[in-house]
């Protein structure tokens, strides 16, 4: 992350490219996960195809599970937006200038370069060898785990109520790690993380961190508790989005019951030893055909060969 930032940093500042700072850091990123991840897979002289073993399977059902992905994180991005811009005083600005479509085309690019790299690095490869390793729900146990440890070290803006950050984070990754488990890929998970960010950040005009913001043509402040609200961090650090996710769990688990049954399940093996019981004697006897009668063979006589007499003259 501190490489790509740098990298990002050096080139907007060398080639004013300031608007283009975020797309630019996404795609550093992206690179130096992919570099690593191939290193990764030379140590371990792997035979697997690399999309299979980063989680990323070219299979029939990827447009569907992105889109039920997207789907699924539209859906709690709506319901933080409905309740922050709604219940809640708030200001909305909108900006229309040719300009702002532009950057919204360079913010949707760098969320969703953003999302898929950090999903390859944390859960395309490191969970999926977890799984591996010390089974699934050890596995889930120790991500969330580290996921909350990293929300509660790293610090945050002033004001932030990082307790319920810390909830979001938890609760994120265990749906993320669910998206794993039931379909074995990332189509999924990366479906609902981009659409959780660029519907929050691109369509309702919400933070969703310190870093950069991606709002370009909406831009949202709200006024209210910031444990309700997440106030400068963005949804991302309020009780409310961590309800959501709690709903969203065992409607991840239905929606993905399709692709659990396809994916997940284990292919039935016949397993024993193979025991043949003979017949009993009298049904053997019965089954047995007769053995056939022997043929009669017949001997012709040797026709006796005429008898030749020389007849000789005196």
């Amino acid at each position: 992350m501190a490489l790509a930032s740098s990298t990002a940093n050096g080139f907007a500042v060398r080639f004013d490219l300031a608007a283009e700072q975020p797309l630019i850091e996404a795609v550093a990123l992206l690179f130096l996960i992919l570099l690593g991840l191939s290193a990764l897979r030379i140590m371990e002289r792997t035979l697997v195809p690399f999309g299979l073993s980063v989680g990323l399977p070219v299979r029939p059902t990827l447009r569907e599970e992105c889109a039920t992905g997207a789907a699924l994180g539209w859906g709690i991005s709506v319901g933080t937006a409905l309740v922050v811009l709604l219940a809640l005083p708030s200001h909305v600005q909108f900006w229309t200038a040719p300009r702002a479509f532009w950057l919204f085309a360079l913010g949707a690019a760098a969320l969703a370069l953003g999302t898929i790299s950090k999903l390859l690095a944390l859960y395309g490869y490191g969970f999926q060898h977890l799984v591996e390793a010390v089974g699934s729900v050890r596995a889930t146990i120790l991500l969330v785990a580290l996921v909350i440890l990293d929300a509660i070290v790293t610090p945050s803006a002033y004001g932030t109520a990082d307790g319920a950050r810390t909830l979001v984070s938890a609760f994120a990754a265990l749906l993320l790690c669910l998206s794993w488990l039931r379909t074995r890929g990332l189509w999924l998970g990366w479906g609902a993380w981009f659409g959780w960010t660029a519907s929050t950040a691109l369509i309702f005009g919400l933070p969703i961190g310190a870093r950069f913001s991606y709002s370009a043509i909406v831009d949202s402040r709200e006024f209210g508790p910031r444990w309700l609200t997440g106030g400068n961090y963005g949804p991302a650090a309020s009780v409310l989005l961590a309800l959501l996710l709690i709903v969203a769990i065992p409607l991840l688990i239905r929606l993905t019951d399709e692709y659990a049954w396809r994916y997940t399940r284990k292919p039935l093996i016949s397993a024993g030893i193979p025991v043949d019981i003979p017949a009993p004697a009298a049904h053997a006897a019965v089954d047995t055909p007769p053995p056939p009668s022997p043929s009669l063979i017949q001997i012709q006589p040797i026709a006796s060969a005429p008898v030749r007499e020389d007849v000789t003259s005196d």
